[in-house]
């Protein structure tokens, strides 16, 4: 995470999170180095459906997809960035092998991952199957992809 926020810096670039599932990890993560304050804007933890849409989600797109989808990845990484004016938006959402009664639609071990590059109008993607017995090991899991991905985008 060091080698990105100083990739950020270098390139005067900002990122915002939108997080469900990882309960603010990633951005915890970030805020863990030094110098995050210069890349770091903004981070959600939206747990509800209806805090994604109060954060900028189209519900229609929960309502069409699932909340459990790449297109709600999108809608949330998108939404966060432009709400922030961050240059990159990451949007997390998925289940870490939990049931969730109030959303049983989809697989209950797949985490959706966008992160959208505002500049050039790209969604980087990625769908992790989380199979760790505890829900902080599959966070670790999600997180570490994630910072993965970054590594290659920027």
């Amino acid at each position: 995470m060091r080698e990105i926020i100083n990739k950020l810096i270098l390139t005067n670039k900002t990122i915002s999170t939108m997080e469900s599932c990882t309960g603010g990890g990633l951005a915890n993560e970030i805020t863990s180095y030094e110098d995050a304050s210069k890349v770091l804007k903004f981070s959600a933890v939206t747990y509800s459906n209806e805090y994604k849409i109060k954060m900028g989600v189209d519900e229609e797109i929960i309502n069409k997809y699932t909340v459990y989808s790449i297109q709600t990845a999108h809608s949330m990484a998108s939404s966060i960035s432009l709400y922030t004016n961050s240059n990159y938006g990451v949007g997390i959402t998925g289940k870490l092998n939990k049931v969730d009664t109030n959303n049983p639609y989809g697989e209950d071990n797949i985490v959706f991952v966008s992160i959208f590059d505002r500049d050039n109008n790209l969604y980087y993607d990625l769908e992790i199957m989380v199979n760790k017995s505890s829900r902080k090991e599959n966070k670790d899991v999600v997180i570490s992809k994630i910072i993965d991905k970054l590594h290659e985008i920027l």
